[in-house]
């Protein structure tokens, strides 16, 4: 190839000064804006935004031109809590196939604060980490919405963004809850207790929905009496379970929202004596060793994690196109030690 002819094979990168040229801006402009400097006029930041669009001014591209190299070599993982042993196993997950990339994996807990949740990820955006991978605690992504359009890769898993076109890998939380009601009808419990969560949380309104929808179909009146949220740990679904028995028509069974909930209930239950139905949302270690039979709506969350960090490293690697959605399946599966001490 004769000097000076540019190889049409490896197509120029664009560079901050195109970006510039581009929006009808100055270069200083341009690097306030891709900072994230607030004292700059919407109008300009938009402008330097849609150029950023336009010439495919990617996030692997700002961080070549700021420091002269290529990747960071990491991505971020933010969590609800580090304790849980949900988050646990999808953490492993990422880390195991983030060294398949060669790539050092950051893990990040908010414990449920969405201000804490912002701070976090904003913070992993200006470390020039590689992309995101994020359990959402608040419903409002926007403020990630300019580092997505620079280029940042971002799936979020177990919830979807808020605010924000994302990739997104979820469980079927409305089909799941549809089951498990659906199997405590047919075993022919009309009053149903169910204990759950917040429902600010995106799981627990869909978990919900699924339920009434399955007493909906089956012709049952859904009973606001026999709902109880705001059941954060075991011991509050102890006491729930308590209060609802007290009641003078009782609920003959119980569906809980998630497997700390379940724990609580069964704990309760078991204390008591009492045969009450129950079907928890979540497998949980040691289910199957529990001294009563019960259910559970199960899924794979280590399939959850690896669907996601595969979908964000093909983003890192220069995947393009509109975001997706993935709904990964749930089952009912029977726990507890039932049958002469017969695991189920």
């Amino acid at each position: 190839m004769q000097r000076g002819l540019v190889n049409p094979s490896r197509p120029r990168r664009p560079t901050m000064i195109d970006v510039a040229r581009h929006a009808g801006v100055s270069l200083k402009t341009v690097s306030r804006v891709i900072n994230g400097e607030p004292t700059v006029a919407t109008e300009l930041a938009d402008r330097v935004l849609a150029a950023v669009a336009d010439l495919g001014f990617r996030r692997n591209d700002i961080a070549a031109n700021l420091r002269s190299s290529e990747v960071s070599r990491t991505i971020g993982l933010l969590i609800e809590e580090i304790a849980n042993p949900f988050y646990a196993s999808i953490a492993a997950v990422v880390a195991e196939i983030a060294a398949t990339h060669n790539t050092m994996l950051i893990t990040v807990s908010c414990e449920e604060d969405p201000e804490r949740e912002k701070s976090l990820l904003l913070n992993l955006c200006q470390r020039r980490v590689d992309g995101l991978l994020v359990v959402p605690a608040s419903q409002d992504h926007s403020y990630l919405r300019r580092e997505v359009q620079m280029g940042m890769a971002a799936v979020f898993l177990d919830r979807p963004p808020g605010q924000l076109l994302a990739d997104t890998v979820l469980v079927d939380n409305r089909g799941g809850s549809q089951s498990a009601v659906q199997s405590l009808l047919a075993a022919g419990h009309r009053r149903i207790g169910i204990l759950l969560d917040s429902l600010t949380v995106f799981t627990m309104r869909e978990r919900l929905a699924g339920a009434q929808a399955a007493m909906a179909t089956a012709g049952v009146r859904y009973d606001t009496a026999l709902v109880r949220d705001e059941v954060r740990a075991p011991a509050d679904a102890a006491r729930a379970v308590a209060d609802m028995l007290a009641h003078p028509d009782p609920p003959t069974a119980f569906f809980c929202l998630n497997n700390r909930i379940t724990v609580g209930a069964l704990e309760e239950l078991w204390r008591r004596g009492n045969d009450a139905g129950l079907v928890g949302f979540d497998d949980f270690e040691f289910a199957h060793l529990m001294p009563r039979p019960f259910a559970v709506i199960a899924y794979d969350p280590k399939e959850l994690a690896r669907v996601a960090t595969d979908q964000l490293f093909r983003r890192i690697g220069g995947e393009q196109g509109w975001p997706i959605t993935r709904v990964l399946p749930t089952h009912l599966v029977d726990r507890g030690i039932v049958d002469r001490g017969v695991a189920a």
